[in-house]
């Protein structure tokens, strides 16, 4: 068999487009122990992607992990750890790298996924796995990734699977719910914030309930670092709805419009289309028939949303849950880790603005 080709460097530094790099953090311990972690979960996802017997696999399943990403899952597991005793067991370090890394997997896994299902030509500012590979390549890299989480799982113990088992179902079920639409009856708002909730929110939550497990973290820190995380999601995909039509591509790494693209109809365009007037009305005929291939007539869409009170009212709306997730953080123990989490909150819900 061919052998392996090596990650790029034996060590990484953190992304420099990662979250950490947007956060002041006053306290420099806190800094420094942030940034050694995720120099040393980039490394580790640089070497998960290439342990494989084959060069091509190994290109392929580095592509999208090299290729850019905020790192917010991993800096979470981060931070939640730090509310456990202090000196920690020699081990820990070690077990939260590897949680870090295995929430990560489970995110990336799933960004190839959406783009097979999206039909995405673009993801990080480079061209998505399914646009340069096609989508049987994509599919397989993402079900790699996942069982490979899934034996990082395994070694951290019985309740890290367990959590990341109920994380996973809730991705899929959210998927699935996006594919299937409102049931019958159900509000389209209301089916909105449920996908957000298992697509979006159970990942962030389940970062920050693995850092505090294997941390040692008391069970009632865990619950508020968990609520915590269920509230910054939903900041965080209501910022991604915001962006999807308001950010330029070269910044975001994605296409404009994505979301009409594919059918999708994000809280912008659901609070749009609630409103009266001939706006609306055109809105509603641009829509009608699903998903949005026309460029010309995703551009048109943009515009009638700009012009709607879309945009601010869904400002509102991701303002309020950032005051939830906030009022979270008021069960915790006053570490520079929870300044820390408070100023994240601001960081992810102003990236739209």
């Amino acid at each position: 068999m061919t052998a392996p080709t090596a990650p790029t460097t034996l060590t990484a530094e953190p992304r420099p487009d990662s979250l950490l790099a947007r956060l002041a953090l006053p306290d420099r311990g806190l800094a420094d122990r942030l940034h050694d972690g995720l120099a040393g979960a980039e490394t580790r996802l640089r070497g998960v992607a290439a342990d494989v017997p084959s060069a091509p696999v190994a290109e392929w399943s580095r592509y999208l992990i090299e290729a850019g990403g905020k790192r917010l899952r991993p800096l979470l597991v981060l931070l939640a750890a730090e509310f456990g005793a202090a000196p920690p067991p020699a081990d820990r370090p070690d077990r939260v790298l590897d949680a870090a890394v295995m929430v990560e997997l489970v995110h990336v896994a799933s960004l190839h996924h959406d783009d097979v299902m999206d039909g995405a030509r673009s993801r990080h500012g480079v061209p998505s796995a399914p646009a340069r590979w096609g989508n049987r390549t994509a599919v397989h890299l993402g079900n790699r990734l996942l069982s490979r989480a899934a034996r990082l799982a395994a070694d951290l113990g019985g309740e890290v699977v367990g959590l990341q088992g109920g994380a996973t179902e809730r991705l899929v079920r959210g998927q699935l719910r996006e594919l299937t639409g409102p049931a019958a009856g159900e509000s389209p708002l209301t089916h909105h914030f449920a996908v957000i909730a298992d697509k979006t929110a159970s990942l962030i939550s389940l970062a920050l309930r693995v850092g505090g497990t294997v941390a040692g973290v008391p069970a009632p820190a865990v619950r508020a670092l968990a609520e915590y995380g269920e509230y910054l999601g939903i900041v965080f995909q209501l910022s991604d709805d915001l962006l999807d039509f308001l950010a330029d591509p070269a910044e975001s790494g994605k296409d404009t419009g994505t979301d009409l693209a594919v059918g999708v109809r994000t809280l912008p365009v659901l609070l749009a289309l609630s409103e009266d007037g001939p706006r609306a009305a055109e809105l509603r005929r641009l829509l009608e028939g699903g998903p949005l291939a026309d460029e010309g007539g995703r551009r048109r869409a943009a515009e009638l949303l700009r012009s709607s009170t879309a945009e601010a009212r869904a400002r509102e709306l991701l303002h309020s849950y950032a005051a939830d997730a906030r009022d979270a953080l008021s069960a915790l123990p006053d570490v520079p880790a929870r300044a820390a989490l408070d100023a994240l909150v601001g960081v992810v819900e102003h990236r739209s603005s």
